[in-house]
């Protein structure tokens, strides 16, 4: 009988934290018997077929205090759960499943991991109940898990610092097939693209990822044939449609909504950008680099800074200038002038633009798919 993997996620529907969820059980599920526990039963990723699908069956487009009030119900839903399938340890993914987990721990006294994606001090700005509810979960519940997988060292320090969290925690990089995004990266796309004169940016369309900070740089930079190009969806797309018509760019952004398949777009674009106030670890900044692409980010907490500057202090944030790190250029949040200036650097000094192209490649197989599975492997799975 082979050993059991169980993840618990809010859903599959789209986002960085769902494609690693995606990758983990698609590779381990030849060695392994996995099942896939979803709060929502939304799936937007290819699983293979051999994965057990459980749904909790929440409701979808809940108010917060309503998915504040669930969070025990659903926690007793996964006990029965538990119990159904003799599951001895749940590993959780997002807050939301993270807060199910520690709960159903308190009746099942099952080994609970719990998967840390963002850095809970970029909420401390936030003044917003959710945020403040938040903090005071993270601060009540994470000490009652058994284990922390923080997906960079920064959201490691950033936990014990700013939520007194006292646990072992076990920093693991996401994984990259990189052999299958370079194969996906090869399919054709239906609209056209000047990899010469293209920037990109992937991601769901919500305010954390700040795409009107780099909608607003974009129109600032001085070579007016380039187009940018929004890979993405969520509810700020006519927020950013009409951003952009206000600024006189309508026609040079082009937003080409969700896709399964990032990579063929990616393969065929010259820059990347990320411009998000926080991340985990950026998926999709280091599948750009997969794929090929120079790259601007971002200096959010965490991730940016540890893919394209590791060799520096992952805690370190910039201000009020931009940094040529080792694989790729870094500005500071919210700073539309230097992210502008920025673009302008990588658009005309080609020789700089070409040698990041040669090195992101190099650093991508960091994080190859083989080395970090068999890190979740040893922490993940029962037997």
């Amino acid at each position: 009988m082979k050993n059991k993997i169980a993840i618990l996620i809010n859903s599959l529907d789209g986002g960085g934290a769902e494609r690693v969820v995606t990758t983990l059980l698609n590779n381990l599920i030849e060695k392994y018997e996995c099942h896939l526990i979803l709060m929502e039963n939304k799936i937007s990723y290819e699983l293979d077929k051999r994965i057990n699908v459980i749904s909790l069956d929440e409701k979808s487009n809940q108010s917060g205090i309503i998915k504040l009030l669930s969070l025990p119900i659903l926690a007793y839903k996964l006990t029965t759960i538990i119990k159904k399938y003799n599951f001895s340890k749940i590993t959780s993914f997002l807050y939301r499943a993270n807060y199910v987990n520690i709960l159903a721990k308190y009746i099942s006294n099952h080994n609970c991991i719990i998967s840390e994606r963002i850095a809970p001090g970029s909420m401390y700005n936030d003044t917003s109940i959710n945020s403040k509810i938040s903090k005071l979960l993270i601060r009540n519940l994470y000490n009652k898990a058994d284990l922390i997988i923080p997906v960079s060292k920064a959201i490691k320090t950033n936990l014990i610092e700013n939520f007194d969290i006292n646990i072992e925690q076990k920093v693991v990089y996401n994984p990259y097939d990189i052999d299958k995004i370079n194969l996906l990266a090869e399919e054709s796309i239906k609209y056209p693209i000047n990899k010469e004169k293209s920037i990109i940016t992937v991601g769901s369309l919500g305010s954390r990822k700040n795409h009107q900070l780099l909608i607003k740089a974009f129109s600032k930079i001085d070579d007016k044939e380039y187009k940018l190009y929004i890979l993405g969806k969520g509810e700020e797309e006519s927020s950013l449609r009409s951003l952009a018509k206000e600024l006189g760019i309508e026609k040079k952004v082009v937003l080409l909504g969700f896709d399964n398949n990032p990579y063929k777009y990616l393969s065929k674009s010259n820059i990347f950008v990320l411009s998000s106030n926080s991340e985990g670890f950026p998926n999709v900044l280091a599948e750009a680099m997969v794929c090929g692409c120079s790259v601007i980010s971002t200096d959010c907490l965490s991730g940016p800074r540890e893919i394209l500057a590791p060799s520096s202090d992952v805690n370190f944030q910039l201000k009020n200038k931009i940094e040529f790190a080792e694989y790729g250029i870094l500005t500071p949040i919210k700073n539309v002038d230097m992210l502008s200036k920025a673009l302008d650097i990588m658009i005309t000094d080609k020789k700089l633009n070409i040698n990041y192209k040669e090195k992101v490649t190099v650093r991508a197989n960091d994080f190859r798919i083989k080395k970090i599975i068999k890190q979740y492997e040893e922490i993940i799975c029962v037997g």
